[in-house]
Formats: C-alpha cells, sequence, structure tokens
C-alpha cells in the first residue's frame, strides 16, 4: 500500500514541530490554507458552490479568518444525501482510500483520502501520540478496529511512523488482548475508554494484575468519558489515561489530543480549524464559553470539509499551557448535542449519569440507561452493576446502596429514575463503542 510506503518518511522532531510556532505565523498559515480549501471546494463540490452562491459569495471573499463564519455549515445529512461520493472534490483516480461510519441509521457515511492526505493524519497522529509521551521504542497495543473504522488505521500509521513498534491486533477477543499485553511488554494501548475497563476486568479474572505490567499509558476515544473514568482507569491500570479526539467525516482520530497536563485537548489547528458555535443560532461564541464544536479541514484535499457542525460540546481555552505548545486547546468533550435526553421535561446527559455512579463505593463503570413509556408517560430506568463483593453481602447493604444511587441521580439529574442493580457482568460489554442508552419509547407507543 501506498501509505504504507509514505508514512516510513516521518520523523518527529519536536522543536521544529508547528504545535509551537509563534500564534501570528499560524494565523497567517491558516489564513492560506482556508482560502486554498474554500477554492478547491468551490471549483469541485457542487452542493457547497450552490450554498455559497445562494450566500452571494465567492472564493475571493475570504480575506480573513473571521470570514470563515459566512460560510455555509455542512452537516451529518449532506454525506447522506450526497451519497457515497457526492462531495468528493478529487476524481477516484487520486482517492487511495475510503473509509465509511458503521451507520446505524440510514446509508453509511464515506469519507476519502488522497496520498496526501493520508500523510497529513499520519503526521497528526504522530504529533498526537508524542504529545502523549509516546515515544519510539514504545511497543503500542492498537486494540481500536480495523476495517472500514477509520481508528484502527488512524493509529497504526501514526504510531508507525513514530518509531513505535504496533502491535495490530484490533478490537475483540479480551483473552489474548491480555495474553498479548503482558507476553510482548506493552507499554503504551489505543482502545475506547468502555473496552479498556472491560480488559481490565477480565485480566483480573485471570489473575494478571495489570498494574505489574510495564503498560504506562492508554490513548482513548471514539466515545465520550468523564474526568470519573480516567481516575478509575489510572487507579485500576496504574497508567496514565489519555483522551484523544477526532472523526471520520475530518480526517479520523487525531483532530486533538491531550498533552502531558492532561488539561483540554490541543487541536491541531494548522489542518483543523476551530469554532464554537451558539447550538440553536449558529452564531459563534467567545472563547471558553460552551457551545457546539464547528470543524474546517484546512489541508484535506479528497473531501475538504467546511465549518462542519460535529455535535460535540466544548469550550476552547485561552490560556497557554504549560507544555508550551501554542496550539489552541478545547474542553473535553464530555457529550453531545444530540445524545441528549429529554424526560418529562428534564434535559438529561449520560455523562451525568456516569459522574454520579462513579462516585459511589459499591458500583463499577457499567451502566445502562432504559428508556420506556407507560401511559403515555416517559420512563427511565438505569441499570448499575455492582462489585463482587457488594453482590454477595447482605439484602440490606444492596438496598440501602439502591437507595443511595437513587438520591445521588435525583440530586445531579433533577428527577425521580428508576434504579435497578445488576449482578457483575450483568450488562453486556463491547469491544467498540459503549451503548449506554436503550430508547424502547418508539417501540411501544
Amino acid at each position: 500500500m501506498s501509505a504504507a510506503t509514505n508514512v516510513t518518511t516521518h520523523v518527529f522532531h519536536p522543536a521544529s514541530a508547528p504545535d509551537y510556532v509563534p500564534l501570528p505565523q499560524m494565523r497567517q498559515l491558516q489564513l492560506t490554507r482556508l482560502q486554498a480549501v474554500v477554492r478547491r471546494a468551490w471549483d469541485h463540490v457542487a452542493l457547497f458552490r450552490e450554498r455559497m452562491t445562494a450566500r452571494g459569495l465567492k472564493p475571493e471573499d475570504i480575506r480573513s479568518l473571521d470570514d470563515l463564519r459566512l460560510l455555509p455549515f455542512t452537516v451529518k445529512t449532506d454525506l447522506r444525501d450526497t451519497y457515497p461520493f457526492g462531495l468528493f472534490a478529487s476524481p477516484m483516480q487520486e482517492v487511495v482510500r475510503l473509509h465509511a461510519s458503521s451507520g446505524t441509521t440510514g446509508k453509511p457515511i464515506v469519507v476519502a483520502y488522497t496520498k496526501e492526505d493520508l500523510e497529513v493524519w499520519t503526521s497528526a497522529i504522530v504529533r498526537c501520540f508524542a504529545a502523549c509521551g509516546v515515544t519510539r521504542g514504545d511497543v503500542v497495543q492498537n486494540a481500536y478496529g480495523y476495517g472500514l473504522f477509520t481508528g484502527g488505521l488512524g493509529a497504526h500509521y501514526g504510531a508507525e511512523a513514530l518509531g513505535a513498534t504496533v502491535i495490530p491486533i484490533s478490537g475483540g477477543n479480551t483473552d489474548r488482548q491480555i495474553m498479548v499485553m503482558r507476553d510482548f511488554g506493552v507499554t503504551a494501548i489505543c482502545c475506547t475508554p468502555s473496552y479498556f475497563i472491560h480488559l481490565v476486568e477480565r485480566a483480573v479474572e485471570l489473575g494478571v494484575d495489570v498494574r505489574s505490567l510495564p503498560l504506562r499509558v492508554g490513548i482513548f476515544g471514539a466515545e465520550p468519558w468523564t474526568n470519573s473514568m480516567r481516575r478509575h482507569m489510572e487507579a485500576a491500570a496504574g497508567i496514565r489515561a489519555q483522551d484523544i479526539y477526532g472523526l471520520s467525516e475530518i480526517i479520523g482520530p487525531g483532530v486533538a489530543i491531550e498533552c502531558e497536563c492532561q488539561d483540554g485537548l490541543h487541536i491541531i489547528e494548522d489542518h483543523f480549524y476551530p469554532e464554537v458555535i451558539d447550538t440553536e443560532t449558529g452564531e459563534p461564541v467567545p472563547d471558553g464559553i460552551e457551545g457546539e464544536l464547528v470543524l474546517t479541514t484546512l489541508s484535506k484535499r479528497a473531501m475538504p470539509m467546511i465549518r462542519y457542525r460535529t455535535r460535540d460540546i466544548t469550550s476552547l481555552v485561552t490560556e497557554s499551557c504549560p507544555c508550551g505548545r501554542t496550539l489552541r486547546r478545547m474542553r473535553r468533550i464530555g457529550r453531545r448535542s444530540d445524545d441528549m435526553i429529554i424526560i418529562r421535561g428534564v434535559n438529561v446527559f449520560p455523562s451525568q449519569v456516569e459522574a454520579a455512579l462513579l462516585a459511589i463505593e459499591g458500583t463499577v463503570p457499567h451502566y445502562q440507561i432504559i428508556l420506556t413509556r407507560e401511559k403515555g408517560l416517559d420512563v427511565m430506568e438505569v441499570r448499575v452493576e455492582v462489585t463482587p463483593g457488594m453482590f454477595s453481602d447482605k439484602v440490606g447493604a444492596i438496598e440501602d446502596l439502591n437507595r443511595k444511587i437513587v438520591h445521588v441521580l435525583d440530586q445531579t439529574l433533577g428527577i425521580r429514575v428508576a434504579v435497578r442493580l445488576v449482578e457483575p457482568h450483568g450488562i453486556e460489554r463491547s469491544e467498540g463503542k459503549a451503548k449506554r442508552v436503550i430508547d424502547r419509547r418508539n417501540l411501544e407507543q
């Protein structure tokens, strides 16, 4: 594969990396690239050209970074409506790879890469891994799924280009994952946070203490997770848990990363320009104010994305980072604007439930939210796994724990929800993204 040949040429030199360039130089680079990508989209993507024309805009109207707000948004339905290749800006003979989302509803989202796009992606992952402290000589167990999902191959080529030893184990086969982690001297692992928790639990059952292994860092992404979850993983496995962010529509993993300070994610903004907007009005909000993250690809050739609405909720951090990177940071993604649950007029996010449960002794971070409808009213039940010790304890202790969880969730969410405690492993484990919410309301209408 041509990408495999290309990635071996990448060498990471921290002192010369774009992560540290002065802001005026970065802004000029961003503007130059923005103007070029707008021109490319105008020339080759009919939908974008039509929307710009409807606004009375032409590429030459983009004279500053502030003019970005004049451009139309792109949303996920645009990719489905133009399935499969309607947003491509490169002819197929220049496209060297296609990826696609799993597509739980409707048609999948298809994304394309030229040879140059793969080089950008690889270099972004190299910078991300370096920010996490991964170096040449680390042994990286890549348990993200390979195939149409962008996670596996994205992480693979980046870690390989950095000079690390990559184990392309993909997802699943948990017992084998643990054997490899132990026998191959793995020092870094890439997977979803929910799957890593499952790995650690299964290791305990097999008599393997992950804390005694060389493993020192985990790079976790592909699903929202909380700081409470971070503390749980770091204590259970004796590692440093790092958050990586990305999405297929933009490029895959590698859009943003936590450095070792673990205080926000540095955006690789020389390739991915960030905005935060009000979810209702679509207008940009000031730095530090929470809103919806919007991303524009500045160097993507095969499929440029202009002002893509991610639906992820965050804010931009203005303070400088002690690590010295001048790249702007965003706060960790704890929720999405489209995963909000409305129960009897109250807005509920799964992340609120997770944070509340992790603060209660006797529970483990495996839960599901079950939504049903009774007599025309929405009902929310939270199913929570308890620890083996708690489950084998007296009935009174279980009842006390149940009451405590009900009370904590009531205080956190502002509504009373039903709680059902289940035995260890009573909630199905996922080898990829955890399925936290099961909505049965439509089926029961």
